[in-house]
């Protein structure tokens, strides 16, 4: 992960400020962090198959495979993606699709086990639906 310089007490502020000069591929790695250790902060309370959902929730896409998606995703709309990157792209889509939909199967049984709905739930954890949705 980079290092980010900044001083040593830090309004929430400045601390923006550093994590806005993160690259796209750290700032998502790093955003799953911070919401893991909001997850852990709450743990003590909940039961605990509500832990291990929240957990699961905020895996996330492997940093490597996002990077490489996020490039291909590039090339395609640079319109120059070869034959080769064409099947890549392909793959790691079908990878990240398996992943999102395990991600809100995740989100379902929680929201069962919370007796809410998958949207209140989302709105709570603070967690957008993707734009195309």
């Amino acid at each position: 992960m980079p290092v980010v310089q900044v001083e040593a007490q830090l309004p929430t502020d400045e601390l923006l400020k550093a994590v806005g000069q993160l690259n796209q591929s750290d700032l998502e790695q790093f955003v799953s962090q911070i919401i893991a250790l909001r997850a852990k902060r709450q743990a003590p309370g909940l039961p605990r198959a509500e832990s291990e959902l929240l957990l699961k929730i905020n895996e996330g896409v492997p940093p490597d495979v996002q990077t490489r998606y996020n490039e291909l995703i590039a090339i395609r709309q640079a319109e120059a993606l070869t034959p080769e990157e064409y099947e890549e792209l392909l793959r790691l889509t079908q990878r990240v699709e398996k992943l999102e939909v395990r991600r809100v199967e995740y989100l379902a049984e929680l929201a069962r086990l919370r007796g809410t709905s998958l949207t209140a739930l989302m709105e709570n954890l603070g967690i957008q639906p993707p734009a195309y949705a």
